[in-house]
């Protein structure tokens, strides 16, 4: 669990980073949590879109995404979620 200090650091941070995933209609997927996992650990803060198609809410997206890796959301906004977990091998961001 990260403070409100910690959060509102890695939304600094996420404002410079791109939308490395789009999740669309097929929603979360074994295949999609695998993925964002890997991103995860080459990058501990990613940035997801959920695309107008998906049909779901894009908080009850990224906390499914969140829980489902034990990551933290850091954002949403609009359509865009942050997601941040810490690096098990390689750990680049240093949280204040």
């Amino acid at each position: 669990m990260i403070s409100s200090k910690q959060r509102a650091y890695l939304r600094g941070l996420a404002n410079d980073y791109p939308v490395i995933l789009q999740i669309g209609k097929g929603g979360v997927t074994e295949n999609l949590v695998k993925t964002v996992s890997d991103a995860l650990e080459a990058r501990e803060l990613i940035k997801l879109h959920i695309l107008e198609n998906s049909g779901e809410d894009p908080h009850t997206v990224a906390n499914a995404l969140a829980a489902e890796l034990k990551a933290d959301v850091v954002a949403v906004t609009g359509k865009k979620a942050v997601l941040y977990r810490r690096s098990s091998k390689k750990p680049v961001i240093e949280l204040p």
